[in-house]
């Protein structure tokens, strides 16, 4: 009989320094007080003494080693923790790219094999990863953060626990060498450690947890927060084009669906039989945008039409759409786009239809 899956607990930042590590050590502390069998599956100190002084106790799995261009890198040892069997896994950084020649790609894809088997696990992650987020942060903060976490790996966890501190308060541990030696605490000070951009994503992260928090309440409870008014039924359509602004689309077009709870499609429209049909840098940009919605959890279809618009429409009649996402049309391509946004417009007048500008491009 296969192992029930472990339940997985995430503690939540916006900025590193806050304390995240330090928290996810002092609960395996109490839990091995309490006589819970915990271990540390990976653990980054990033030199600062008081948070290895938390983990002094804990049983640590020993780490990989992975040579990769001559060179030895540490990764978590998923194989070996799974050997081992412990109740609770304590494992750092979820967002964390393993390097190449490892298992699997990413850190919080071997969480989830240690949840599969039945191992409980507290992790950490700051709210700049997630994946739905990635525009907003990079508005904010001038940034493009690489390393994300699928939102649907977030709602996996039964708790999120947000780890709060002060912009001032945490820029005042920057100073003081808490978080980074001087050298290093100079280069974050030029990048997301500017005050205004620290109190967006402190604001990004309060939002998210109360988000989360309010998901997880019982719907039917008269107690507690219920679906938003009118969304019972709501569902989802995205647009998807070879357009690099789409996959900027689809993260709002998720994030809005998760905020109210509505089933989501991601949906390209192509005039001949399949993808095949089309110029070989098209078709490539369409399958990574068709790919990145399925990794968010999206429905994904390709429709054969001569007419886009009316195919999109029809498909959203068919299949009860109530929401329908566009890009907003490129310069380059402006008279044609805009001719099919007005047409998917008039087509769908019983749906409400979003147009969505690239701020990445001056479109």
């Amino acid at each position: 009989m296969p192992a029930a899956d472990g339940k997985l607990k995430v503690i939540l930042g916006y900025a590193a320094g806050v304390g995240k590590t330090f928290k996810m050590l002092g609960e395996g502390q109490q839990l091995r007080a309490a006589g819970q069998d915990v271990v540390i599956g990976y653990f980054e100190p990033h030199g600062r003494e008081d948070t290895i002084a938390k983990s002094k106790g804990l049983e640590t799995v020993p780490r990989r080693i992975i040579e990769y261009r001559g060179r030895p890198f540490e990764e978590m040892d998923t194989e070996a923790i799974l050997a081992r069997r412990p109740k609770i896994c304590l494992v750092d950084e979820l967002p964390h790219t393993n390097i190449p020649g490892s298992s699997r790609a990413k850190r919080w894809e071997d969480v989830l094999v240690l949840l599969s088997e039945g191992i409980e696990v507290i992790t950490t992650m700051n709210i700049q990863h997630l994946e739905s987020l990635n525009d907003q942060v990079r508005q904010v903060s001038g940034v493009q953060v690489r390393e994300t976490v699928p939102d649907w790996v977030l709602k996996r966890a039964g708790e999120i626990v947000l780890v709060d501190l002060t912009p001032g308060a945490l820029l005042n541990r920057l100073d003081r060498g808490v978080v980074y030696s001087p050298e290093k605490a100079q280069r974050a000070k030029a990048n997301f450690f500017k005050e205004p951009t620290l109190a967006a994503l402190r604001e990004m992260a309060l939002r998210q947890v109360a988000h989360e928090v309010d998901l997880r309440q019982p719907v039917e409870s008269p107690n507690t927060q219920k679906t938003p008014a009118g969304s019972e039924h709501e569902r989802i359509l995205i647009h998807v084009t070879d357009s690099p602004s789409t996959a900027g689309l689809i993260r709002r077009g998720r994030r809005v669906a998760d905020y109210l709870r509505a089933d989501c499609f991601a949906v390209s429209v192509v005039p001949g039989p399949g993808l095949e049909s089309l110029p070989s840098t098209q078709r490539e940009a369409l399958e990574h945008h068709l790919d990145f919605a399925r990794k968010l959890h999206i429905e994904t279809r390709i429709l054969d039409a001569d007419d886009p618009a009316d195919a999109l429409v029809g498909f959203a009649h068919t299949n009860g759409i109530t929401q329908i996402f566009l890009a907003k049309p490129q310069r380059r391509k402006l008279a044609r786009n805009r001719q099919f946004v007005m047409d998917v417009i008039r087509k769908a007048r019983t749906m409400q239809v979003t147009v969505v500008a690239d701020r990445q491009s001056p479109a």
